[in-house]
């Protein structure tokens, strides 16, 4: 699995194709289920043939974005779900707002959004980033999309005007992250960090990631100390805002997808059915019952609960328990 997703990052076929070869890859990883799907399963809102890409969550609702242009919704802690189709459509990043409401990006050139209940999808069409592929909503409600020719849009307005800042490379940007106050880090394909002061309005470049590197997930407790994931496993951390970095220990040697915080702690999510959690300076195995070996794309805290919701392949939705005993 990780070998075919190194040689894709490391190929220069054009944005948009690779792009559309990371949605199919999800897709190639799923595990074969049985053809003859069952009337239960058919009557179900989560489907076996779903990849859920993107997850998030607020007080009131979890949502789930996948691969086949549905959105999944539970109102109880993910026990249950509800499904709404936006036709075409694969939402690849999901954020929640500050004020509960959501936000999410569509490989097919769209920005959704969303109330606190998951209700009211409407969409708004992106000129730029031809390919967004990550997106945050900072402190004051403004959201901001990276992805495609190191480009990087903020709309204060619910994307009705855009104000987009050009980083000037043939790369793409993978990582947005606000990380207190109006400063943010955009990381990005070759090792690309660029960051913000002035809640995404300039930003500016900073020294590169060693080695080519390429985030796949980065998430940060404050403003300096950050975490991101890589190629092959690699997890870095930086404590001062992106100005340095180093390699720590990923003890679970397995590529992570998604990382995000749960009751102030990294997770990471990735292959092979692995969730893991920082101990220490040291990603560790979360264990859980009836765990498969299937690619888990997606994972979000569950507010106010010790536990977390994590997506993937042939239509895995599932809650895990974080307390540690």
């Amino acid at each position: 699995m990780d070998t075919h997703l190194t040689r894709r990052m490391n190929m220069r076929i054009g944005t948009r194709v690779s792009a559309l070869l990371t949605a199919l890859l999800l897709s190639a990883c799923a595990e074969v289920q049985d053809v003859n799907a069952t009337n239960a399963d058919r009557a179900s809102a989560v489907k076996r043939y779903d990849v859920l890409q993107s997850l998030a969550a607020n007080d009131v609702v979890v949502v789930a974005g996948t691969q086949s242009g549905a959105l999944l919704v539970s109102a109880d802690q993910g026990k249950t779900w509800s499904r709404q189709s936006l036709g075409l459509a694969s939402i690849v990043g999901l954020a929640t707002c500050p004020d509960g409401s959501f936000v999410g990006i569509d490989f097919y050139h769209k920005v959704w959004s969303a109330d606190a209940h998951g209700n009211g999808w409407k969409s708004v069409a992106l000129k730029t980033p031809e390919t967004p592929l990550t997106i945050s909503c900072d402190a004051r409600m403004q959201w901001l999309v990276g992805g495609s020719h190191a480009t990087i849009a903020m709309s204060s307005d619910r994307g009705a005007t855009w104000q987009v800042t050009d980083l000037a490379a043939d790369a793409q940007i993978t990582v947005l992250a606000m990380t207190e106050g109006q400063s943010g880090i955009a990381l990005g394909e070759f090792g690309i960090v660029a960051r913000t002061e002035d809640g995404g309005a300039s930003w500016t470049k900073g020294a590169p990631i060693a080695n080519d590197f390429y985030p796949y997930a980065a998430v940060f407790t404050n403003r300096n100390d950050g975490y991101v994931s890589g190629i092959a496993g690699t997890i870095l951390r930086t404590q001062d805002a992106g100005v340095t970095w180093s390699k720590i220990e990923n003890a679970t040697q397995a590529p992570l997808y998604r990382l995000f915080l749960a009751e102030g702690k990294p997770y990471g999510v990735g292959a092979a059915g692995v969730v893991a959690r920082l101990d220490g300076n040291v990603l560790r195995q979360v264990p859980y019952t009836d765990s498969t070996p299937v690619l888990v794309a997606a994972g979000a805290a569950l507010p106010g609960e010790a536990a977390i919701v994590i997506g993937g392949t042939g239509g895995l939705a599932r809650v895990i328990g974080t307390q540690v005993n």
